[in-house]
Parts: C-alpha cells; structure tokens; sequence
C-alpha cells in the first residue's frame, strides 16, 4: 500500500527508524531539537526520543562536527546535521584531516562510523553564501563516502546503510527537493554503492544527481518528443563513483552529457568526462559534454539565479548538440 508523502517526511522516517533500532544513534546539529530543524527535517523526534538522543548543538560547527567524531570514536552512532553545506567548510578540518584520514593514519586501528547530514544546491533566493554546491569538492578526500539523495525512496533508505558504514558519510539533500511529494511503498534497504538507472534510452546518456534529477528526466521526456532517447543516470553515490553503470550505458548510447549544479571548473562533472575518455573512448560518437553552473557567486534576484543554474531548456539545448543527426 502506498502512502503520499515529502522528501522531508521521508528523511524524518529515515532518522525515525533509526533511533528506534539502536540505542548508540542520536542526532546531533543546530535548533534540531525544540524547533524541528531548519527544513523541518526532525519535527517532532525531540518530543518521542528526549533531549538526550535529539540534542541542540551551539552554533560551532567546528565544535559540534568535532564532538561528533568523538561519539563515533567512542562507539556511537552519531548524525550530525549541518545547515548548509556553506557552513560545513567551518568544519572541513576535523571532516578532512580526522575524520577521513583516521583509519589510514591508525593502520586500521580505528575507524569514524560518523554520518553527516546537510542541505546543499541553490534555486532559492539565498544568493552567494548560502547556495553552495560543494559535493564534489568533498567527493576529492579520499576517506569519505558522499551520498545524494534524489528521490524519496533513497532519502528514506541510504540513512541505515551509511550508519552501518565504519567510515564516515556525508550524505548531501538538496534544499530545493524538501517539499518534494511522491507515492512511496515499502522501504526496502539500499545499496549504497552504484548508481541508478532512472530512464532506460539509445542515443544519449545523461548523468545527474541529486537536484538536477529532476531537470534532466523533463529534459529526456521533451527531447524524446524531438527524436532523441535519452538514458538518465542517477549518480547517488558521489565517491566512489560507479563507472561501471555509466560506462556500460555510455558505450549503448554512445554519447554523453553530464549536468552538474558545481560550477564548471574542477567539477564532479570533469572528473566524470575524463573518466568516459579514460575508459571509453573508442566508443564515442561524439565528445562528452556537460551543463554546470555558471562560474559567478549564485544571485539574488531571481531571474539571474535561474540563468547562472542548469536548466532543462539548457540540458535540451545541448543535447541538441550532442546529437546532431540523430533525431529523426
């Protein structure tokens, strides 16, 4: 049976879900507890799990973050909620240099079974500062494991298997899917591993992630009404990625485009393309391409928001491109 709900309300489950199965998980961030979360994600949990497993942070992440790998050091089961990913970076020393280097640097003494949570992707009207991309740059830290969350059913079910996870994962949700509604059935525990093949095509891959999901599967549907069948990749899993499901669909459709809300230079999206040229050359039809954001602080107002953003009028524009000769 089906139940019609949020990508927050499906987040909440997730963290619901896992409080009630082990004792050593708590959630941990700023205003989680009395006011519900910045996005509304932990409405209610202070009330069912009490202020010791729902505990309002100060507003350090450097200290929070920090305490954060402590407990999982401790042997807890910690969820730090970050607000933005913009204020992740004031915590990016103990993310970085202990938290996905302990193991290494412990000869696999020790490891960080630490999850973090944050909003991330712009579309707002947050303007420079608060509308950040910056997934890719912790998909770099070897260490780490990034997960993004596309679709209610990966928000509801990659929060289990990345506590069960010995290292730590940060999983990315992008503010703009929060009132996302969808029918949802039974959870079902999920690989947090490969990618996920959302639309099934022949003559163009696209590959996507998280916020920009969306915008790629309207662009497919409104180009297979102009001819071109497009095969849509969801990501999911940032690092490592899984070359396996995007090569094996580049080499069927020959051609690719990556659509990434990074900006351009040194993106994820660059770092997917090379790859392509690495391990599948000589099967292109056609040089990757991609649609990133533009390389400009995000605006405020919102028509210049949405030009610096990809759009699907721009997916469509170059897959156009791509596949010159192709639509029928």
């Amino acid at each position: 049976m089906s139940t019609r709900m949020t990508y927050r309300e499906a987040l909440r489950e997730a963290l619901r879900d896992a409080l009630q199965r082990d004792p050593r998980v708590f959630l941990m961030g700023e205003d989680v507890g009395r006011y519900g979360g910045s996005y509304a994600v932990s409405l209610g949990l202070l009330e069912a799990f009490g202020p010791e497993r729902i505990r309002d942070a100060p507003l350090s992440e450097l200290g929070f973050v920090g305490a954060g790998i402590g407990a999982a050091l401790g042997g807890m089961r910690p969820i730090v909620e970050i607000m933005t990913v913009n204020f992740s970076l004031l915590a990016l020393d103990p993310l970085m240099n202990t938290a996905a280097a302990l193991r290494h640097m412990s000869g696999g003494q020790f490891s960080v079974p630490l999850v973090v949570r944050m909003a991330t992707g712009a579309g707002r009207q947050l303007a420079a500062q608060h509308s950040h991309s910056l997934e890719g740059w912790y998909a770099h830290i070897p260490g780490l494991k990034i997960l993004a969350p596309a679709t209610l059913e990966d928000a509801r079910g990659m929060l289990w298997p990345a506590l069960l996870d010995p290292d730590p994962v940060l999983i990315f949700e992008h503010a703009q899917l929060y009132n996302m509604e969808g029918d949802t059935g039974n959870w079902e525990t999920l690989d947090i591993s490969t990618a996920n093949v959302r639309r099934v095509g022949k003559d163009l891959t696209l590959i996507t992630y998280g916020g920009t999901l969306g915008k790629a599967l309207t662009a497919a549907e409104q180009l297979a009404g102009e001819g071109i069948d497009c095969e849509v990749i969801d990501l999911r899993v940032l690092h490592p990625l899984d070359d396996q499901t995007i090569m094996t669909s580049v080499c069927k459709t020959r051609r690719a485009l990556v659509v990434d809300e990074g900006w351009r230079s040194g993106s994820l999206a660059a770092e997917i393309i090379t790859r392509i040229i690495e391990q599948s050359f000589f099967e292109l039809d056609a040089p990757p391409s991609r649609v990133c954001s533009a390389e400009v602080p995000i605006p405020y107002p919102r028509h210049l928001e949405e030009a610096a953003l990809p759009q699907v009028s721009t997916i469509v524009a170059a897959a156009h491109e791509l596949c010159q000769g192709t639509s029928a």
